[in-house]
Parts: structure tokens; C-alpha cells; sequence
């Protein structure tokens, strides 16, 4: 037995100075010691008379893990002995009891397991076997404190393994959980109710720590047991008693609270719910929560009161008669001051459970047609304790405002916890708007009042409450400036807040001026403070970098709300923007700045919006357009031409620089459409045009550049939407150049851009498309696998992700080409050789491709071909050779053998939807090639497969009539049914 000890002492060491190989060694003994037939006896022995800790709890695990792994294999006699022992050893009973008692004077982990050992007995045994162990427990609880905490415990381990439903369980432990509760309601309940009463009327002044452990047990039960054991004349009493009486302790207060808090949530019928809340007379606690609000008692308070008004709330919805309602309401008035309070001065738990109480007491709200004083009161109690709730802690002031990692968490924390609490203003804003809108003005006009920059917090709460509002809103109700929004907006707009430099002010200010734009836009008069709002220190030309960004951002939003409004506007604000436009295109930026400052762009897009207008004069708008474009182009063309002596030192700023023009020309072009560009004002579009020219010569000089490659192509998108066909003379020397070494990622884009050309222009893009697609699709075949790219470890790299994205916008690439009448580029002289290649990788693609949407557009890219290349009206073929390998090849691989394929699951939706374009794939087959189509299909395709001959006769039928759906419906079932046949295993030819 000292090897045992030992080695148990090894395997818990914590210190560090036992070698792992000496540490293994004592695991596999001990394991070893677990297989012995006597292990029982073993660890019932060490518990009693062994003096350490880490013995007497490896032993008690060892036993838990005997009853629960091995129960059903242990003899009667184990059983017996192992009932036996522990619960003599838990009640101090004829085992060697100087030692016994030592265990229960250890540690609260040693009982925990002793418990556990016991209720993993009562879960296999009561109350069959052992019907008694209740009942013999209360016998033995005379013998005081240690043996009723042991009690205590076990009542707990019980509710925690087998009868709390908070816990996943099985249907059997389920099962076993009403078994051992409906026997206990039986036999023992009623005399645990009076040993819990006894206990905490003798111990309550001499023992506390001992009553705080029963009432917790108690808390527990109370939820399944008879109420009535309960809620009598002695014990809710005593419950009151503990917790109104200041000379106790708060856990004690505390737990007498929380069986109070049980008892207020045990469900029962609506009507004998109430009669229960008006018997409790709980009006005397009120007074508890003003108490120090970091106390757990207040803590327990706060949720029994909220419980009790969640309960009152649901007799009101729930009861049907006048005078019921009535009693309701009337609790409910009495509580909710307290429950308010509560919630503004206890912990985030509590709070929680209060919003989500105070969501349903609005939505109940609604449904009264009159609000009285009373209700209308409380709605403003409840819009306090939102403005209370969403304010942020004073300590994090800094570390918000400069966004550092703790700012970062408090503020994702915040706006994760203010949701729940913004759904509760918006609805109070819908019940009872006048209360809101009143309550939105005074905090407003208390933060505008204030004269210091203390109030940070006070302030981004009122204009966060304000925001929030504007989403209860509809759009005629903002325009209109219904109610207090007359006032409102203006009081906004024309304020500037001692603490306006602060991040989250400034923010939050900026985002609701946003939100009330259309108030704005209705009520011209404010137009000029909405612009010095977003053009001064508050918002463009705040401190904070990232304060100027998101105002740049919602400026732009503005001025394309507001746009011709704007036109009188237009000078004061380019003048206004003239430092920012600057700074954004100068050389102070390096490449790690760049993705940050781009957000700057939204300025050039605003001034874009505001200058592309035809309202603007066509001389001014001239004027203004090569004010900006102009010297931009300087810049490129100057950083061009010192390219090459540039050293390496300097290239990285050069090239941001050059990408932050290219940005402000994109963003400054999106305010132009494409009919004043190319009809009304050709002179805006030579400007274009000739910017287009010097953006155009960065993919020469730096033609391995991949940002310089991406930000270009994306000003030639903007061009084709600006510049209609007139881009075309640019698109040659452009898609050539874009061509030049281009990697995997940036052939992508190039596809893209392709796509947008085709989609746009049709047939008139096809001289261009006929000298680019050689390069393109040599380029492409020659770097993507005509089959399937290699699958299994390590082959997920990023060069196979980048190529299977390259295959799947070729294939989008060949289907916009098919379905916009191009289909005659893959026959020109250039092209002709890639034909066979093309339409392998189309072929194996349609049949064994793993994306079913992929597969689907192959097939219908299929479709597409036969019906411009099959079928001419001399007989002659288009393409020669093309019809024998639809007939030959792709009709009998893809539209039979790859569906006999058991992956082809007709339960996907995506499937069914590729099913049905290779059913229509037949249809036009057999319209264009006729029975070449049907003859070759059914005798050759159809025997391979085993297909009998009756169901090949009506295949026949139906491909005949006019019926898509029948033909549809008869094909799955005929494939189902030769899948059985085949069972899957047919190879695609």
C-alpha cells in the first residue's frame, strides 16, 4: 500500500521536480492497481485510514469510476460493501471513527467526490435497492453540522448530475431523473423540508456558513417540489426574515433570497400565480437594493425582484378578467422603481436578464390603447436606465480614444452589449414617442449645456440614444420632423461640444447628423450647417485620422443624398476640401499607410458627385474637373519619368503615391455618367481619355508591379462604365499589357474586366476579343490541369487556390463569351487551335468537376455551342467534326454515364438544378442532330449502361413530345433505376 501512496503522490506532484518518465511510471501503476479484483476494498481501506489528500481522492475517483463504468459487472457483495462503506463514511458511522471524522474535516473538493460517489449509487440504485438512504441520511443528521453539510452536498451532487435539466442529458438519465424524484416525493421530501427548516432555525445565529449551504440545496429542489412545503406560515417567514436582517451575513441574506427567487419562478397555473406574489408581501425588500450595488446580496435581490415583476408581467398577459389584470399591474407598479434601480446599479448578469424583462413590458405596452401616467412614467424610467446602461466607464476615456487593444475590446464589447438595449429605445420609441423624443432633447440639451470636457461619456450617450431613435423612424416622419425633430436636428447641427475632439464624439456626432440627412433634405434651410458639420474640425478636418476618414466617407453619403441642393455650395466646398485633396495625393504617405488612407478617397467621389452634375455650367464644370485631373496627371507623369533612377529606398513611397492618384481619379470619375461624358460634354470625356492615356503608361514602366497592375485595371472598369465604347481605341494596348507576366491572381482580374466588356458591348467587342483571346486562353491552358487538380495532403497550397480560381472565372469567362453571341471567336484563324483543348477541359469539367455549379455552366456553355454551331440550312457543318463529338463523346459521358455516378445526389438542390440543363442539353440535341442524336444515344449509350429495352423505347417517347418536365421526371427515374443495376461504377469515356 506505500507504493500505491507513492505513486498516487507522483502522479498529482505539481511542483515540477518529478521527471515525466518517473510520472508515467506512477500513471501505469496506478492504472494497473484499478484492474486488481480487490480494489474496492483497496480504496475503501485509503480512505479511512490513509492521512493525505491526494490518496483519499484518487481513491474516491477511483471508486465513482467503478459504480459508473462497472456497475453492472461488480458482484452483489461489491455493491453492498462499496453502499456500505461510503455511507458510513458520510455519516460517521462504525468505520474506525477517529479516521472517518478526518475526512470529513478535509477539504470541500474531498466531500464533493464523496458526494458524487454517493448520488452515482442512488442513480443505479434508488429506489429499488437501496430505497432507504434518505431516509437513513435524516437519521443520522443529529450527529451535527459536518454530517448535515455532507447532506447538503449530496442533495446538491444530485440536483448537478441527474436532476437539473440546465444540463444536456440523455432520454435515460432523463428517465432516471423523474424516477428518483417521483420516489423521493413519495417517501422523503416533506421530512427534508422540516430538516432544512430545523437546521436553519437552529443554526441561522451560530452556523451561517452551514445555513447558506442548505438554503442552497433547498433553492435547488424548490423547483419540483410541493409549493405548499414551502410557501406556509413558518417557513416563507423565516425566509424574509434572513434576508431583511441587517446583523447576518450577505451569503446567508443572499441564498434566502435566491429560495425566495425559486419560489417566485416555480410555474404554475397564471391565477394561482398571482394569489402567490400578492401573499408574499415583498414590498420590505425594496429598500435592500440601495445597498452597496457591488454586493452579492443586492446582486440576489436584484434578480428576485426582477423575477417577481417577469411573473407579475405574465399573470397580467396571460389572465383574462378585468380585476386580475388589475392586480397585476398593480404589483407590477409597486416593483418596477426597484427594478430600475437594479439595473442601473448592479452587475451585468442581472442586467441582462432586466433588458430582456423590460422588452417584453414594452411589447405589452403596445397592446394597451390608453398609456397612463403611471406606464407612461415608467417608460421614461426604462429610457434612464438605457441612457445609464450604454454609458462607457470614464477609465477607458483614453485608451477608446486612441484605440488601443483595451479600447478596442471595450468598445467591440459595448456595442455587442448595447444591441439588446437600443431594440429596447426603438420600441419605446414606437409606444411612447413624445416620451422618447422628450427624453433624447433634455439629455441633448443637458450635454450641450455642460461647459467642460468631463462629460465625454454623457455626451456620446446622448447622441448614441439619438442615433439609435432615428432606426424607429420612417422616412415620412424624418422628412417631415414630426414631433420634437424640428428641434432636434437643428439643435444638433449647430453644436459644438467642448469635447468634440474626443474619437467616439466626434464619431457617433457624425454618423447621426447621417442618419437625419433626409430632414435635411427636406428642410433646405439647414443645408449650410450640415456642410460646416461635416467640413470643419467636427468632421473632414477633425484631428483624428480616422475621425476625417468616416466623415470623408459619410460626406460623400450626403452629397449624393442632397446633390443639386448642393450646386450653390459647390466653390465654398472645394475650397473647403483644397488641403485635403492635396494631402492626399502627397508624397507623405508610405506603403504601410496606403490601405488606411484610401478611405480618404470618398472625398474625390463626393467632389466627383458634385461637379459631374449637368446643373453644374459646362465652363465651371470644365474648371473644376481639370483643376483636379491636371496636376494629378503631373504627379504620374513625373514619378514615370525619374522611374528609373529611382533607388530602392524611394521606389515603395513613389509607387504608393502613384496608386493614391490612380485612387482619387477612380473615385473622382465615379460623379460622371457615361451620357454627359460622350453626348452632352464630349470635352469632359477628352479629359478622361487623356487620363486614361497616363494611367495607361504605369503598366509599361512598372509592368511587374502588382498593386500599380490591380489599382489600374480597376480605373479601366470605371472607364468602360464612364467612357461607353469610346474606350475601345485604349483597350487593345491595355488587355496586351495587362497580359505581360501576369500571375495567376492577376489573370483573375483580367478575366473580370473581360467579362465587364462583353456584358456591356456585346457583338461590338468582338474584333477586340478576336486578337486578345489566343493570348489569353494559351496563357491560361497552359498553367490549369485539363482534368482535375491533384487532392489529398499538402495540395492546398495557395498557387492551387489561385489556379482553381483562375478555372473557375475561365469558365464564367467562356460562358459570357457563349451567351452574348461571341461564340464565333474560338473559331477565328488565331484562336482555331485552341478549340480542342477548350472543349476537353469543358468536356471533363461537365462530367466530373466536384463543384456542381461549375458543372452546370460547362453544360450549358455546351448548349449555347450546339445551337449557334449545329444544324445549318444547307446541311453543312460549322465546325467540322464538332457534331460527332457531341453526339459521340459529351452526350453519352455527361448526360449518362457521369450521372450514373452515386456522388450525383438528387437531393441537392444544386444538382437538380444541373439535371435539368443536361436534360434540356437532350432536348436540343435531338432538335439539331434528330435521330443522329436518338440512335447513337440509345445504342450505343444505352446497352453500355444496361439499360432494358422497354425503358430505352419510352426514353424515346418522351424525348419526342413537348413535355420538359415529364422528360425530366421519367430521366431521374431511369437513371435511379440503372443505378441499381450499375451500382455507380460505369467510367466516364
Amino acid at each position: 500500500m506505500a507504493d500505491l501512496e507513492k505513486a498516487i503522490l507522483i502522479v498529482f506532484d505539481q511542483s515540477g521536480t518529478v521527471h515525466s518518465e518517473l510520472k508515467q511510471k506512477a500513471t501505469e501503476y496506478c492504472e494497473k492497481i484499478k484492474d486488481e479484483q480487490a480494489i474496492c476494498s483497496i480504496c475503501i481501506e485509503r480512505i479511512c485510514f490513509s492521512n493525505l489528500y491526494q490518496v483519499q481522492f484518487w481513491c474516491l475517483q477511483t471508486l465513482h469510476e467503478v459504480v459508473k463504468v462497472r456497475y453492472s459487472s461488480t458482484s452483489p457483495d461489491e455493491r453492498y460493501l462499496i453502499r456500505k462503506s461510503v455511507f458510513s463514511i458520510a455519516c460517521f458511522g462504525a468505520i474506525d471513527d477517529n479516521n472517518v471524522v478526518r475526512v470529513l474535516k478535509g477539504p470541500a473538493f474531498i466531500k464533493n467526490k464523496l458526494a458524487q460517489v454517493l448520488v452515482t449509487l442512488i442513480y443505479f440504485e434508488y429506489p429499488s435497492i437501496w430505497s432507504s438512504v434518505f431516509v437513513d441520511f435524516l437519521s443520522q443528521l443529529s450527529k451535527g453540522a459536518m454530517v448535515m453539510d455532507m447532506f447538503c452536498r449530496v442533495l446538491n451532487a444530485l440536483d448537478d448530475e441527474v436532476i437539473n435539466v440546465d444540463y444536456p442529458r440523455t432520454p435515460e438519465e432523463l428517465s432516471v431523473a423523474t424516477r428518483i424524484k417521483d420516489a423521493m416525493r413519495q417517501q422523503c421530501v416533506p421530512q427534508i423540508v422540516r430538516a432544512w427548516y430545523d437546521i436553519v432555525s437552529m443554526y441561522r445565529n451560530s452556523d451561517e456558513e452551514l445555513c447558506t449551504t442548505v438554503l442552497d440545496a433547498m433553492r435547488r429542489f424548490i423547483a419540483w417540489i410541493d409549493i405548499g412545503l414551502i410557501v406556509n406560515d413558518a417557513f416563507i417567514p423565516l425566509l424574509f426574515d434572513l434576508v431583511l436582517v441587517d446583523g447576518l451575513c450577505e451569503q446567508l441574506r443572499g441564498a434566502a433570497a435566491g429560495c425566495l427567487t425559486a419560489v417566485v419562478s416555480k410555474r404554475m397555473e397564471p391565477q394561482s400565480k398571482l394569489s402567490l406574489l400578492q401573499s408574499l408581501q415583498i414590498c420590505p425588500v425594496f429598500g435592500l437594493v440601495a445597498k452597496d450595488s457591488d454586493s452579492d446580496l443586492v446582486s440576489k435581490v436584484g434578480a428576485l425582484l426582477t423575477g417577481y415583476a417577469v411573473e407579475a408581467l405574465e399573470c397580467f398577459n396571460n389572465l383574462n378578467s378585468e380585476d386580475a389584470k388589475g392586480v397585476s399591474m398593480e404589483l407590477l407598479n409597486e416593483v418596477l422603481p426597484s427594478v430600475f434601480y437594479v439595473m442601473q446599479h448592479c452587475d451585468l448578469e442581472s442586467t441582462f436578464s432586466i433588458v430582456q424583462f423590460l422588452l417584453g413590458y414594452v411589447s405589452t405596452m403596445k397592446t394597451i390603447s390608453q398609456l397612463r401616467e403611471t406606464q407612461l412614467h415608467h417608460l421614461g424610467q426604462i429610457l434612464e436606465v438605457i441612457r445609464t446602461e450604454i454609458r462607457y466607464d470614464p477609465m477607458y476615456r483614453d485608451n477608446l480614444d486612441t484605440l488601443d487593444k483595451i479600447g478596442k475590446e471595450e468598445e467591440d464589447r459595448m456595442v455587442e452589449f448595447r444591441k439588446d438595449l437600443f431594440v429596447l429605445l426603438r420600441n419605446v420609441g414606437r409606444v411612447a414617442p413624445d416620451v422618447c423624443q422628450m427624453f433624447i432633447r433634455n439629455s441633448l440639451a443637458a450635454s450641450v449645456a455642460s461647459s467642460s470636457d468631463w462629460n465625454v461619456e454623457e455626451v456620446e450617450a446622448a447622441l448614441s440614444l439619438f442615433y439609435a431613435f432615428g432606426e424607429s423612424m420612417n422616412g415620412e416622419a424624418m422628412k417631415t420632423g414630426s414631433g420634437l425633430l424640428g428641434e432636434l436636428v437643428p439643435m444638433l447641427l449647430s453644436t459644438r461640444f467642448p469635447c468634440h475632439s474626443n474619437r467616439l464624439v466626434a464619431l457617433v456626432y457624425l454618423e447621426t447628423v447621417t442618419r437625419y440627412m433626409k430632414f435635411v433634405q427636406e428642410n433646405s434651410q439647414y443645408i449650410h450647417m450640415v456642410l460646416a458639420a461635416f467640413l470643419d474640425e467636427r468632421g473632414i478636418h477633425h484631428p483624428n485620422v480616422n475621425v476625417s476618414r468616416r466623415a470623408s466617407y459619410l460626406f460623400m453619403k450626403a452629397v449624393r443624398l442632397l446633390k443639386l441642393k448642393l450646386v450653390p455650395f459647390i466653390e465654398n466646398i472645394l475650397q473647403s476640401l483644397q488641403d485635403r485633396v492635396a494631402g492626399f495625393t502627397s508624397m507623405g504617405y508610405t506603403s504601410k499607410d496606403l490601405s488606411a488612407s484610401e478611405d480618404g478617397s470618398h472625398i474625390f467621389e463626393a467632389i466627383g458627385v458634385l461637379i459631374g452634375m449637368e446643373d453644374v455650367a459646362p465652363a465651371k464644370q470644365s474648371d473644376y474637373l481639370s483643376s483636379l485631373l491636371t496636376p494629378l496627371c503631373q504627379q504620374v507623369e513625373a514619378l514615370l519619368m525619374n522611374a528609373k533612377v529611382l533607388t530602392p529606398e524611394e521606389a515603395p513611397q513613389k509607387i504608393a503615391n502613384i496608386q493614391q492618384i490612380i485612387v482619387a481619379i477612380n473615385s473622382l470619375s465615379k460623379g460622371f455618367s457615361e451620357r454627359l461624358v460622350t453626348t452632352s460634354r464630349p470635352a469632359i470625356g477628352l479629359m478622361f481619355k487623356q487620363t486614361l492615356d497616363v494611367l495607361l503608361l504605369v503598366l509599361v514602366v512598372f509592368p511587374n508591379i502588382e498593386p500599380l497592375r490591380s489599382k489600374v485595371t480597376s480605373f479601366i472598369h470605371r472607364m468602360v462604365e464612364t467612357l461607353g465604347a469610346s474606350v475601345f481605341p485604349y483597350l487593345p494596348k491595355a488587355l496586351e499589357q495587362l497580359l505581360v507576366d501576369s500571375q495567376p491572381k492577376e489573370l483573375v482580374g483580367l478575366l473580370v474586366l473581360l467579362n465587364q466588356l462583353i456584358c456591356k458591348f456585346n457583338t461590338l467587342f468582338s474584333d477586340i476579343l478576336d486578337e486578345v483571346f489566343p493570348a489569353i486562353a494559351g496563357r491560361i491552358l497552359n498553367i490549369i490541369p485539363i482534368d482535375s487538380f491533384p487532392s489529398g495532403p499538402g495540395t492546398n497550397t495557395e498557387e492551387n487556390r489561385e489556379l482553381q480560381e483562375v478555372q473557375r472565372t475561365l469558365y464564367t469567362f467562356l460562358h459570357v463569351i457563349t451567351t452574348h453571341d461571341l461564340s464565333s471567336v474560338f473559331l477565328s484563324p488565331k484562336s482555331r487551335s485552341y478549340l480542342q483543348p477548350i472543349m476537353q477541359l469543358l468536356l471533363f469539367t461537365s462530367c466530373k468537376h466536384k463543384d456542381i455549379l461549375i458543372r452546370k455552366v460547362c453544360v450549358q456553355i455546351f448548349i449555347r455551342l450546339i445551337k449557334d454551331w449545329c444544324a445549318m440550312p444547307n446541311g453543312e457543318e460549322k465546325v467540322p467534326g464538332f457534331q460527332s463529338f457531341i453526339i459521340e463523346t459529351f452526350a453519352t459521358n455527361c448526360c449518362l454515364y457521369s450521372l450514373l455516378d452515386n456522388s450525383f445526389e438528387f437531393r441537392d438542390a444544386n444538382t437538380l438544378v444541373l439535371f435539368g440543363e443536361i436534360v434540356l442539353a437532350q432536348k436540343v440535341m435531338y432538335e439539331k442532330f434528330g435521330n443522329d442524336f436518338l440512335v447513337h444515344f440509345v445504342s450505343k449509350g444505352f446497352p453500355a449502361a444496361h439499360c432494358p429495352q422497354d425503358l430505352a423505347e419510352k426514353y424515346c417517347q418522351q424525348l419526342q413530345g413537348s413535355d420538359i418536365k415529364a422528360l425530366k421526371s421519367f430521366y431521374q427515374s431511369l437513371i435511379e433505376n440503372l443505378r441499381l443495376q450499375q451500382n455507380g461504377n460505369l467510367p466516364v469515356r
